[in-house]
């Protein structure tokens, strides 16, 4: 008789799942965290116009100014273009306050040289848009941009 035995069967043992709750949890964790959530509900049509020069948006230092007639779910308030700014519509002369409400939120480095970006809708009026830049430079932010859509080269 030999001293050790032979183990009968090549059976695998069970696989352990004590630790798959702490991996669900790191994973769950991860995703929250390193998810980015839209920050703007835009509540205006936005059939932005193309152009043929573009340059890429800094966008952790602009502040967004949205115009273009109500969207679908606020045909409530007319035809006529309207500005939004965070989630809230605003009239001319609320532009300064909520504008600076909205400069606030960003990082206290950034307050100082904050762009303002236009997203306007290419059917607004343009006289809605200058009202919006005389107010912009009574609050003495005068960066300004432009966002549009990259136009298609087209072939002649």
């Amino acid at each position: 008789m030999s001293k050790f035995k032979k183990k009968k069967g090549g059976e695998l043992p069970a696989i352990s799942t004590a630790s798959l709750p702490d991996i669900v949890f790191m994973l769950l964790f991860f995703f929250m965290v390193a998810t980015v959530l839209r920050k703007n509900d835009v509540k205006v049509d936005q059939g932005l116009p193309s152009s043929d020069q573009t340059e890429k948006l800094i966008k952790d230092r602009s502040v967004y100014i949205f115009a273009g007639k109500p969207g679908a779910g606020y045909t409530d308030l007319g035809t006529e273009g309207k500005i939004q700014i965070g989630d809230k519509f605003v009239n001319i002369d609320e532009v300064q306050p909520a504008i600076l409400e909205e400069r606030e939120k960003l990082r206290d480095e950034l307050k100082d040289r904050v762009m303002v970006a236009f997203k306007v809708d290419k059917e607004t009026n343009s006289g809605l848009i200058y009202d919006v830049k005389q107010e912009l430079r009574e609050a003495n932010l005068l960066k300004v941009i432009y966002v549009t859509t990259q136009a298609e080269d087209v072939v002649q």
